[in-house]
């Protein structure tokens, strides 16, 4: 018995439509939810569906009763979720879970000094938990997703090109869905246990490279400036955005820059079993419309 957590959001919905695509029983799979009324879709599909919050300790053992595999898919609550995902860690070896998989982050620099350890200090933390557990666990260190860069590069960026202090840097961005496909690969099969796997692209690209790709894709060109981290911090402020979203903005940048997602060697080609979504693939999709 398989139990996906966060069912009903993005990565664990896309895991659960994978699993009944490649022809897993819905039989064997649970979903956990916060919230049961947003789940009619899965109930719909035949899959059982419990109720659980990370920071509900005795919820998450009585959720985790009978389960083989757990997917525990990281929180969204960044203030918290260090002792949330222990929660869950420390509710699946009480109600006998014997495999945990956990979407990590990918990165290069484990200290306070990296520009996005309000990210990666609870994947860390939660790691390091997980091996000292004493149950099998699977590590999967995801790349930035791909699907985060419009965002990034703003509404206007056909009107006014991109301003993002990332440098020129290359980086290995993958989709989300290729990661959520080679999650569910991972949870049907065997030979997994007590392994770190990276979820990146085959290909490192930069944003230089890819306001080419959108240039190409809309016709017409798509500058690139990368200013300081000062002048872009103060021109975002001066454009009235919330202050938690250039703190994101500005240390995904200099992560970006500084190389943390760039990688020499990928798993997720291996585990699909074919080649990822690349980004002139995704952009053209984005921005062809």
């Amino acid at each position: 018995m398989v139990l996906i957590t966060g069912a009903t959001g993005n990565y664990g919905k896309s895991t659960i439509d994978f699993l009944l695509q490649k022809g897993f029983s819905s039989s064997n799979i649970v979903a956990l939810v916060r919230n049961e009324e947003k789940a009619s879709g899965l109930k719909e599909k035949g899959i059982a569906v419990r109720v659980g919050d990370y920071d509900n300790y005795t919820q998450l053992v009585e959720a985790f009763e009978g389960i083989d595999k757990l997917l525990l898919i990281s929180g969204s609550d960044m203030v918290n979720r260090d002792k949330q995902h222990q929660n869950a860690v420390n509710a699946a070896k009480e109600a006998g879970v014997n495999h945990i998989i956990y979407t990590s982050f990918e990165r290069k620099n484990e200290t306070e000094t990296s520009p996005i350890t309000f990210v990666s200090a609870t994947h860390i933390a939660t790691e390091n938990c997980l091996k000292s557990s004493g149950l099998d666990y699977t590590i999967l260190r995801n790349s930035l997703y791909m699907d985060m860069l419009p965002m990034f590069f703003g509404d206007k960026v056909v009107e006014s090109g991109i301003f993002l202090p990332a440098g020129d840097t290359k980086a290995a961005f993958a989709v989300r869905m290729d990661m959520a496909e080679a999650t569910a690969n991972i949870l049907m099969t065997e030979g997994h246990e007590n392994k770190t796997y990276n979820f990146s692209n085959s290909e490192n690209v930069s944003i230089p490279e890819m306001a080419e790709i959108i240039s190409e894709v809309v016709g017409k060109e798509i500058p690139y400036h990368s200013p300081s981290q000062e002048v872009y911090v103060e021109t975002l402020t001066k454009a009235n955005v919330p202050s938690e979203y250039i703190g994101m903005f500005a240390g995904f940048s200099a992560a970006i820059k500084q190389g943390e997602f760039t990688v020499e060697h990928s798993d997720l080609e291996k585990i699909l079993g074919r080649k990822p979504t690349t980004a002139k693939e995704f952009l053209t999709k984005v921005y062809a419309s």
